[in-house]
């Protein structure tokens, strides 16, 4: 995951489309639900996320696409919903959609004296069935092996791969590690992190939840000795590096940092590019960072190769930030534009667009992308962002680091939660537009005004909208205010019927040699247009 702080909450779980999914569905993508403690009893409430964990696991050792943990817990904390508590059958059957799931696995368990008994049956979603039930009995203490059974039985006795996880921990250290995921309070998840490894001192999964831990207190002197212990022959040795190399940067020891991360590069040059996108970006943060030497790679130079290996909205920020930095503003504004193309809300990447537009002489388009900063972030309602140097007038630090190996945002759960309310914004932008349209037709200004004004406010780039107010200040004899609206709906999208409003409205304004060039950029664009013809008569 990222360092970033949300500067937009997000639609509830019921305006969720549930038809839609940034994820290519899978036979075996499957969502494991906390099973539900059927008697409540308090004390082995636990079991409840242990029980997701395992089958989880259990899942993914044999071959199943089942949805990570931490996958899960984004998208129930992007959607507003109880981590621990129990869910309605509709509620996990919308989740399961909204993420992609072809089967959701729900399941309750039982604890009488030392026997647990385990019942699980999966949802098959696209066509709406209930598979049979599978349940499993054995000693508590046995509860790996319960798990193991239960997984094998849902996948059919599939055999587990090569992949499988290591030795099971004691089950003391099993629940402690349980217990500080569960807590709220980041002491107490501490507290039972550190019993859990104190129990199991090769217990690599605990140490890096409490890596985790320590790095959100910013105590990254523990968390880098928290995973320096993890074994260099663990199977979560390369995350634990990454994690050792994340701690690094943010302890400003940079050359330490750039040379753990590269010899991750170099020792997955064979891998996928994918798995190397995060540790291409955190070189890039280096770079940025330190007093980069020519030799060793300039940033832009990582942040491409990890935009090119995963189009995660946060490297392509940063790359369009270090151009920035570079004084090469017509690299950042592609860059930062396909950054707000995939994730619209990103007050960042509105206020550093506005800096590179405003070194080109973009000055209109610069204006409106600070107001959406500000209207998305207080953090720019103090920063005015319009001076000449764009590198001079940005806040520093604004580079985001890469936390989580193997995570990307552009597939992870909270994209396709971001995506699907951003579906819902834009619906509703099209309402305002529409009602504002027939408004305008009627001649009923003010009206039609306040509904544009909210069309662009849910869908700043809705071009037609912008002309609809240029327009309306044309009407109102207010031809400044229209070319600044107009200047915004042909950058949004340049079309034939805008460059005639602009040129109506320089000629207005007493300048018919700017408007004779958007006519004839208006006849370029459609050599048929009526209007063009029209208003280059009235010039000549």
């Amino acid at each position: 995951m990222m360092y970033r702080t949300p500067v937009v909450r997000l639609f509830a779980v019921w305006m969720v489309s549930l038809a839609g999914s940034a994820f290519a569905q899978t036979p075996d993508r499957m969502l494991v639900i906390p099973f539900e403690n059927s008697r409540s009893e308090p004390r082995y409430q636990w079991l409840s996320e242990a029980a997701a964990v395992l089958l989880t696991d259990g899942l993914r050792e044999r071959g199943a696409g089942a949805i990570t943990r931490s996958e899960r817990i984004s998208a129930f904390e992007q959607l507003h919903l109880p981590i621990a508590a129990s869910l309605s059958r509709a509620t996990v059957i919308k989740v399961g959609q909204l993420l992609g799931a072809v089967e959701v696995v729900v399941g309750s368990f039982t604890v009488e004296g030392d026997e647990l008994t385990v019942t699980a049956h999966t949802i098959r979603l696209d066509v709406g069935r209930v598979q049979p039930q599978a349940s499993e009995r054995g000693q508590l203490t046995h509860l790996f092996e319960i798990f193991d059974r239960l997984a094998r039985r849902l996948t059919r006795d599939a055999l587990k791969t090569d992949a499988a996880a290591s030795a099971d921990p004691p089950l003391d250290a099993f629940e402690s590690f349980i217990k500080g995921l569960l807590a709220e309070n980041p002491s107490t998840k501490a507290a039972f992190l550190e019993a859990a490894v104190r129990e199991q001192t090769d217990f690599d999964r605990a140490r890096l939840a409490l890596w985790e831990v320590r790095r959100d207190q910013g105590d990254h002197d523990t968390a880098l000795a928290t995973v320096r212990a993890v074994r260099p022959t663990s199977p979560l040795s390369r995350r634990a590096r990454f994690a050792g190399g994340v701690s690094l940067l943010e302890l400003k020891r940079f050359d330490d940092a750039f040379k753990s991360f590269k010899e991750l590069l170099d020792e997955n040059s064979s891998g996928t590019p994918l798995s190397n996108a995060a540790v291409l970006n955190n070189l890039g943060v280096v770079q940025i960072r330190r007093v980069a030497t020519t030799d060793a790679g300039t940033a832009t130079y990582y942040l491409t190769k990890a935009a090119e290996a995963d189009p995660d909205p946060d490297y392509l920020f940063n790359l369009g930030y270090a151009y920035v930095a570079d004084g090469n503003h017509h690299g950042a504004l592609y860059w930062l534009r396909e950054a707000l193309r995939r994730d619209p809300t990103d007050a960042d990447a509105h206020f550093v667009l506005a800096a590179a537009l405003q070194a080109t002489g973009n000055g209109v388009e610069a204006t409106r992308e600070r107001d959406l900063a500000r209207q998305l972030s207080s953090r720019y309602e103090e920063l005015d962002g319009s001076a000449a140097g764009a590198k001079a007038s940005l806040p520093t630090g604004l580079e985001r680091i890469a936390m989580d190996l193997e995570a990307s945002r552009a597939l992870r759960a909270d994209q396709v939660i971001v995506n699907s309310a951003q579906r819902e914004q834009r619906d509703l932008a099209t309402f305002h537009l529409e009602r504002g349209r027939r408004f305008y037709e009627k001649e009923q200004d003010r009206e039609a005004m306040a509904d544009l004004r909210r069309a662009v406010y849910l869908s700043p780039y809705e071009a037609q909208a912008h002309l609809l107010i240029g327009r309306i200040h044309l009407r109102g004899g207010r031809p400044g205010d229209a070319i600044d609206a107009l200047k915004i709906s042909i950058w949004s999208e340049d079309t034939a019927a805008a460059r005639v409003a602009l040129g109506e409205a320089y000629l207005k304004a007493g300048n018919p040699a700017a408007a004779r060039t958007e006519v004839e950029r208006a006849l370029e664009l459609d050599p048929a247009s009526a209007d063009a013809k029209r208003l280059l008569g009235t010039i000549k």
